[in-house]
């Protein structure tokens, strides 16, 4: 009886469901977390009788057929695409993207990351890094005796000094655009790589190309709903558990069958 095996890749279908709600879950205090959806699509079917097939009988044609489905297997994995709630820290060096696009920032490797969280730090050497301590492009550098650091929405930096009456402008944070967010790679770390399906990265200034804008003092929330991954939750549990009783009702026709005499 192939029900067996069609119940086990549902209820493979519904644990992967649950690995992808538990992640949203955990990540519902991440900085500029967005919510992954678990997509599905059906097995191949056995045509026992196929739709439009010539009836032997008087040689009228079969509207519906025999198509038996074989399971469901997962298809996707996909990011729902959301501004998070920008919230308000007051750090010099918190930086929210009001809109769409990615701060860029160099990896050890020499390739480019992009990242939505704008948690950012000053390292010894004054540059400005993420959290991990990777340098953040285009690469500024805050001298030891400012002051203050203010930025724009434009994405300048504005350094103050006790000697000096007008700021400094100490460079330009660039944001990087992709035609297609959903195609980028995540590696951790909040940290995103260019891949083929993501097409390649439009950098430019915030506010341009359709870019978003740079806000100093917040930070973006995660997009996850609880309420709803809760409730994903409970429909993954309760597709699991009607599979498992297909595994039981299936189990307990074959000992029937076992016992015929």
């Amino acid at each position: 009886m192939k029900a067996l095996q069609i119940a086990a890749t549902g209820m493979s279908a519904q644990q992967t469901r649950v690995e992808v709600i538990s992640n949203n879950l955990a990540n519902m205090s991440t900085t500029g977390y967005n919510a992954r959806r678990a997509e599905f699509a059906d097995l191949h079917y056995q045509q026992a009788t196929r739709p439009g097939t010539i009836s032997a009988a008087d040689g009228t044609i079969i509207p519906a057929g025999i198509q038996l489905g074989l399971g469901a297997r997962p298809a996707a994995v996909t990011v729902n695409i959301a501004q998070g709630s920008l919230s308000s820290t007051g750090g010099d060096l918190d930086l929210a993207i009001d809109g769409h696009g990615y701060i860029e920032v160099m990896m050890p490797s020499g390739l480019p990351a992009y990242t939505r969280d704008g948690a950012l730090k000053r390292s010894q050497d004054g540059q400005i890094v993420t959290s991990d301590g990777f340098p953040v492009a285009p690469g500024i550098t805050i001298p030891d005796d400012a002051r203050s650091v203010t930025i724009n929405g434009d994405g300048e930096v504005y350094a103050y000094f006790d000697n000096q009456v007008e700021p400094e402008m100490l460079g330009q944070f660039t944001l990087a655009g992709f035609a297609n967010e959903k195609g980028l790679e995540a590696t951790g770390s909040n940290l995103f790589l260019e891949t083929n399906a993501s097409g390649p990265a439009l950098v430019s200034t915030p506010g341009q190309e359709g870019l978003g804008t740079v806000r100093q003092g917040y930070l973006e929330e995660s997009a996850v709903d609880p309420v709803k991954e809760i409730t994903e939750l409970i429909k993954a549990q309760r597709g699991y558990e009607l599979n498992a009783k297909v595994i039981t009702a299936v189990d307990q026709m074959l000992g029937a069958t076992v016992q015929v005499r």
